[in-house]
């Protein structure tokens, strides 16, 4: 097996897996409602793992989630437990992921760049 694919990343990856199918299906809170699970990281020793979510609400929505979330932490803890076939489950630490909406913020200034940009070009013709 490659080394750059090691045991951490796929552990990290099934946790990803569990828990969204954890938040859709099982989980009940209101303060959390539809949810994207970017990324999982794992320390080396499966005690800790960080969470990266996303969501398109307002930020103060965001502020609910992230506390109906930390407020679930040890539900979804204790079935992950239920799932994964190991020695020892991480604690889960809910981490709000901003990059998409740096993304989309960034994609939306080029647009307006290049939007601007446009007329200017047609008029330097030959």
């Amino acid at each position: 097996m490659p080394k750059d694919y090691s045991r951490t990343l796929r552990i990290a990856d099934q946790i990803q897996r569990e828990l969204a199918d954890l938040i859709r299906n099982e989980l009940k809170d209101p303060r959390i409602g539809m949810i994207t699970l970017t990324g999982v990281e794992v320390t080396h020793d499966y005690a800790h793992a960080k969470v990266f979510y996303t969501t398109l609400r307002s930020e103060n929505d965001n502020f609910l989630t992230s506390h109906g979330l930390e407020h679930a932490a040890g539900f979804l803890r204790s079935h992950l437990s239920h799932r994964l076939k190991l020695r020892v489950i991480p604690q889960l630490h809910f981490i709000y992921d901003e990059s998409i909406e740096r993304g989309m913020k960034l994609s939306q200034l080029i647009d307006e760049a290049v939007a601007q940009e446009g007329p200017e070009k047609e008029t330097d013709g030959p």
